[in-house]
């Protein structure tokens, strides 16, 4: 059968999520316990595959893992959420053998900005440019791969205490792509640049223009939607939302207002 199951970390504890030589990363650490507690004996055989991966030092509340396995038991979620403080696992869903999460209908980032000394409303109308089909070569790393153009379905801004939470939803997204959106549009507020310098970078991708990247911290995947809903443990419920409530409470935006060129 194949398993995907639904889990958070909070990504300041480890060096991003790919596995990577003598360093800590969440895929690791997942590998680790899934072969301890039974569920795999190895990534190739079992088909191991993730939905999506976040730079060093981003959060996310929701991503998705699915494996095969031969040994399944419905106390799966509390036997392997008990072996780390940073990463809950949270929910699980039996799937179609061909399931690849990588494959989702929608994915949610969401972006933590500092209320002080923002405009809001400023930044919604900056950000508007955004939405909708782009080529972003301009606005992200882009591998030699991946298709540039993607669609934004929408942003949205919403003041939170200190903060300023902004949440971009799409089907895929390119890596640094946000970062590099938030980077663009903070130069923007301060100054630095004019709006129609991100039209043009936007409407003639071809030359290339670099508008620095935004801290990795404040970033968090915050869910990953499938035409399916997983099952959640209520007891496991709690434990999430303590780990959001840690990763909030630790968050710093301060570093936000001075992007990386």
């Amino acid at each position: 059968m194949r398993i995907a199951v639904k889990f958070a970390y909070n990504g300041r504890k480890f060096h991003g999520f790919a596995r990577q030589p003598n360093v800590a990363t969440i895929e690791e650490k997942i590998i680790k316990v899934l072969i301890k507690h039974g569920l795999i004996e190895d990534v190739i055989e079992s088909k191991l595959r993730y939905a999506s991966r976040t730079d060093k030092g981003a959060s996310a509340f929701s991503n998705v893992i699915a494996f095969n396995t031969r040994s399944f038991k419905k106390n799966i979620i509390k036997n392997i959420s008990l072996e780390y403080k940073d990463i809950v696992f949270y929910g699980v869903k039996e799937v179609e053998l061909e399931f690849n999460p990588r494959y989702a209908k929608q994915r949610i980032y969401r972006y933590y900005l500092p209320k002080c000394c923002l405009d809001i409303e400023s930044l919604i109308a900056t950000t508007s440019m955004f939405t909708g089909k782009h080529d972003f070569s301009n606005f992200a790393r882009v591998e030699s791969n991946k298709d540039p153009i993607r669609t934004i379905n929408n942003i949205v801004f919403t003041e939170d205490g200190n903060f300023i939470r902004v949440d971009f939803s799409a089907q895929t997204f390119l890596w640094h792509q946000i970062r590099r959106i938030i980077s663009a549009i903070l130069r923007i507020e301060k100054g630095k640049l004019e709006k129609d310098q991100i039209k043009k970078a936007l409407s003639k991708p071809d030359k290339r223009v670099n508008f620095g990247l935004a801290p990795a911290e404040p970033l968090i995947l915050k869910d990953i939607i499938y035409d399916f809903d997983f099952e959640y443990d209520e007891n496991f419920l709690h434990r999430l939302n303590e780990l959001k409530q840690k990763i909030i409470k630790n968050l710093d935006v301060t570093s936000v207002k001075s992007p990386k060129s």
